[in-house]
């Protein structure tokens, strides 16, 4: 009997064994895995050029420097460059941050692309080519770009993706950054979202790895032109929902006029071969939802100045920053009929002819808030 025991025993045994060594197999893999997702995004140090001292590019820097990357940043005023090398601090955005680590200031192209892996570009898009035109011949080809600016220059009606292409050719690595991001909150260190978008392989992933951390999460995409689309329009609803408040309009109206913006968007970044899966996401609706909600959109308070009866030409003179939507409510329409042969496009997009023409003093914003509520009735699309 106790042999018979032992041999069913052993039976046992060999037919577990396989099953054993094949969960423990499993399971070494599954572990290293998880320890190669995790490392991801523990990058070695980089060195980055930062193009811009404005708000966005200080809070890149002071973001990039929090992650232990050195970093140089380039601004146009000596006494700017002098008081963030000295003093640790932007005088001019941002200044309650103080940068860590290596962070440095120069107006100086050469000094500031020496020995640099990465370039981030933070110029608003209207003097992008300008600055373009100073700092090309410093770009060496292998050196990617990430692209930090929103909007659509005026006369060329270029994306920034157009934009760098003509410096440094359209084969150049380079991504595009979008989302839900104000400055002031990257630079508190609160918690975000924000989705990079690239053409070239693996560099979304690369740029990904390097910025991400437990506040600042990246996601991926290949639609470049969706991302740019976006991040571009979210500029010119958000003005419309600051008149929505200037207005006094309440919830109800700021609301339905943000989600039919979201719908122009997505018809217009349709029109470009893009996805409607991106407008959806981070750079499309998540992108407007925080401009037109948010209290730090500067473009929100131009629409809400604008509500209220100020001109643009006070509101423009009065502030110190720069409300991208401005420019780019009027490149928007410009790009709309030239990409787009519909018939009457100002029923197919009446939101953004509509801050076009307000923007253009041809209307008022209660005249432009008439207009809507007195369109053709249709099919919700």
């Amino acid at each position: 009997r106790l042999l018979a025991m032992m041999t069913g025993a052993l039976r046992l045994v060999a037919l577990l064994l396989p099953l054993l060594a094949a969960v423990q197999a499993r399971g070494i893999r599954t572990l290293r895995i998880g320890a190669a997702a995790s490392s991801s995004t523990n990058t070695a140090p980089a060195k980055f050029c930062v193009l811009g001292g404005g708000s966005f590019g200080t809070s890149m820097a002071l973001l990039l420097g929090r992650r232990g990357h050195e970093v140089t940043i380039l601004v146009r005023k000596q006494d700017v460059a002098d008081h963030i090398n000295e003093h640790r601090r932007n005088p001019r955005h941002l200044s309650d941050f103080e940068f860590t680590g290596e962070v440095r200031a120069t107006t100086d192209p050469e000094a500031a692309f020496r020995d640099a892996s990465y370039m981030c570009h933070a110029v608003p898009v209207q003097f992008s080519r300008n600055v373009l035109n100073e700092v090309s011949p410093y770009i060496r080809e292998d050196m990617p770009i990430l692209s930090l600016s929103k909007g659509i220059e005026t006369g060329s009606l270029c994306l920034m993706c157009d934009l760098l292409g003509e410096y440094v050719g359209v084969d150049h690595p380079m991504a595009f950054l979008s989302g839900p991001a104000f400055a002031k909150e990257i630079a508190s260190e609160l918690a975000t979202a924000v989705v990079i978008a690239s053409n070239t392989p693996g560099l979304a992933d690369d740029f990904s790895n390097i910025l991400s951390s437990d506040v600042f999460r990246c996601y991926k995409s290949s639609d470049v032109i969706g991302v740019e689309v976006g991040g571009a329009v979210k500029n010119v609803i958000a003005i419309a929902a600051g008149m929505c408040e200037g207005l006094g309009l309440g919830t109800n109206a700021m609301a339905a006029l943000v989600t039919r913006g979201c719908s122009e968007t997505r018809r217009l970044a349709l029109a470009l071969g893009a996805s409607a899966v991106t407008i959806g996401g981070l750079s499309g609706v998540g992108d407007t939802f925080g401009t037109c909600f948010g209290p730090l959109s500067r473009n929100r308070q131009v629409g809400v100045r604008l509500g209220k009866g100020e001109s643009l030409k006070d509101i423009l003179a009065s502030s110190n920053e720069v409300a991208e939507g401005v420019a780019t409510s009027l490149s928007v329409v410009e790009l709309i009929k030239k990409n787009d042969r519909s018939y009457r496009l100002d029923l197919k997009f009446p939101i953004l002819f509509g801050v076009a023409e307000i923007l253009q003093g041809k209307r008022t914003p209660r005249e432009g808030l008439l207009a809507l509520m007195t369109m053709p009735l249709r099919i919700e699309d």
